[in-house]
């Protein structure tokens, strides 16, 4: 026979586990788990608005620092200053024959043909190119790259060609511009994108 205090404790049992039973059937998945997952859903959201602040707050100072860098670009020359490609083709013509001249020693180094070239190349600006030909010494040719490449508006160099002319000369004119050099020299237009880039 059982003792009425294990009748109690088993009663008590039975009506704990029928209490969790119908928080589990009832209000943990029609109530609590909802509460839940909402509460995880406020604080993915509170977080995204948090990150969104954050840029909005940087979008200004990185505004800012566009701005900066884009008059740094003007101050410092990078860009060629020309309003279209034909008077910045002819800038390019003019810059080459000043630092070739600057840069003669007798008549040891003289441009022998520049002309205009088209770039294929997909650019986020518009590149402005000439071919050059040369007949130089070494050492004047290393002061015209040098040069070139070294002043202001920034320009580059590309598809550099030298071959030595000395098997067709005689001794005495071996001397005078013993490099036949060719190369590309370009620079870029500021503000001039291509056409297309936006699209």
């Amino acid at each position: 026979m059982r003792s009425p205090e294990r009748n109690h404790a088993q009663t008590l049992l039975g009506l704990l586990l029928a209490a969790l039973a119908a928080y589990g059937l009832l209000l943990h998945w029609w109530w609590t788990a909802p509460m839940l997952d909402m509460g995880e859903e406020i604080t993915s959201l509170q977080r995204e608005a948090l990150e969104l602040r954050m840029e909005s707050a940087q979008r200004e100072q990185l505004r800012a620092e566009l701005s900066r860098l884009s008059e740094l670009a003007q101050t410092q020359g990078g860009f060629l200053s020309e309003a279209n490609k034909e008077l910045a083709s002819a800038a390019l013509v003019q810059r080459l024959e000043s630092v070739v001249t600057a840069s003669v020693t007798g008549q040891r180094c003289k441009v022998t043909a520049r002309t205009p070239i088209e770039s294929t190349a997909k650019e986020p600006f518009t590149r402005v190119a000439i071919q050059v030909r040369l007949q130089c010494g070494m050492s004047e040719l290393a002061a015209v790259l040098h040069a070139l490449e070294g002043g202001s508006p920034q320009l580059f160099i590309d598809n550099l060609d030298v071959l030595s002319r000395r098997a067709y000369l005689g001794a005495g004119e071996a001397a005078s511009g013993a490099l036949d050099v060719s190369f590309d020299l370009y620079g870029y237009l500021h503000g001039n994108r291509r056409s297309g880039d936006d699209d």
